[in-house]
């Protein structure tokens, strides 16, 4: 089974939102993990933006890459430019793919612009997901 790795600076909504994206579409043939460079929490509005698809992220953590270093990963996926000037080196065939989306987490305005900055993020990481599964 692959395991898939994606990483972003706080693991708190680009990368969380990949991984719900990702579980859904391997249909759990692969596993998932993400993680950030530093550790921020899960975003609630991450987690409400993905449980209006119908996709529960809210028992996700928030995780170091650090503690995924023992794990021999088939890709990783950074979704931030930070995440990927800064990703720590792992001894494995990894396959290395990136693509900085906006992050939402810094979305400024009323609570319905900032849900649709949330909602315009999700919608792209969930093409780029359905695109990388279909490829794997």
């Amino acid at each position: 089974m692959k395991n898939i790795l994606v990483l972003c600076t706080g693991n708190s909504c680009r990368s969380q939102l990949m991984h719900g994206f990702l579980e859904k579409f391997v249909e759990g043939k692969a596993n998932i993990y993400s993680a950030g460079i530093e550790t921020h929490g899960l975003n609630p509005n991450a987690v409400k933006t993905m449980a209006e698809i119908g996709v529960d992220i809210s028992h996700y953590t928030s995780n170091n890459v650090l503690e995924y270093q023992s794990i021999d990963f088939d890709y990783i996926i950074t979704v931030c430019d930070h995440a990927n000037e800064n990703c720590p080196y792992f001894p494995s065939k990894a396959v290395r793919i990136h693509h900085n989306f906006p992050d939402p987490a810094k979305a400024t305005g009323t609570k319905e612009e900032i849900a649709k900055q949330f909602a315009e993020v999700r919608d792209e990481i969930a093409v780029f997901a359905k695109s990388f599964v279909e490829k794997m």
